[in-house]
């Protein structure tokens, strides 16, 4: 089982950049999918989840960032406009453990049993 996310790189503030997701060794259409982020010396914030066509968003990233996913290709995906320098983390594909979208996202990685590497965001002028 395995994420390999990739996509991120520098972007001044306002800029767009486009996350994608590849998952292998599972069956990626039968489980709902994260995107966590991490910035330097914070914890886990939780971004957005998307389960099947229905997904959600963190206060912090709404009405700019968009998730979506191909089920045929086992992708996942996060395209992020207007960003700002608070966007700035190592930003993770993650599976939830559980999920219901009757429960709150979680900020926890225990929450997550499997996550990627990582691909670096970094806002700045």
């Amino acid at each position: 089982v395995q994420l390999v996310e990739s996509g991120g790189g520098l972007v001044q503030p306002g800029g767009s950049l486009s996350l994608s997701c590849a998952a292998f060794g599972f069956t990626f259409s039968s489980y709902a999918m994260s995107w966590v982020r991490q910035a330097p010396g914070k914890g886990v914030e939780w971004v957005a989840d998307i389960a099947a066509i229905t997904t959600r968003y963190a206060e912090s990233v709404k009405g700019r960032f968009i998730i979506s996913r191909d089920e045929t290709q086992g992708m996942l995906y996060l395209q992020m406009n207007d960003l700002k320098p608070e966007d700035t983390a190592m930003y993770y594909c993650a599976r939830p453990a559980k999920f219901s979208f009757a429960q709150p996202a979680s900020n926890a990685w225990d929450d997550y049993t499997v996550w990627g590497q990582g691909t670096q965001v970094t806002v700045s002028s």
